[in-house]
């Protein structure tokens, strides 16, 4: 198995308020509740996407 080992921290940097309720189920997913909670995550595809979706509302700091 290749080293999969990389990861990805994941910043919230805006609020959720006046935000669809799809993008705050993916905030929600990514492990993030209040403003400027980090969080560590696997970097995969899935994470990626998620990131993807809410590009607006967090911060990637890799």
């Amino acid at each position: 198995m290749a080293n999969n080992d990389k990861t990805v921290r994941v910043r919230l940097v805006k609020g959720l308020r006046g935000v669809q309720s799809r993008h705050r189920l993916s905030v929600k997913a990514l492990g993030l509740g209040k403003l400027n909670d980090v969080r560590e995550l696997k970097d995969s595809p899935q994470v990626r996407g998620l990131i993807n979706t809410v590009y607006y509302l967090v911060r990637v700091e890799e």
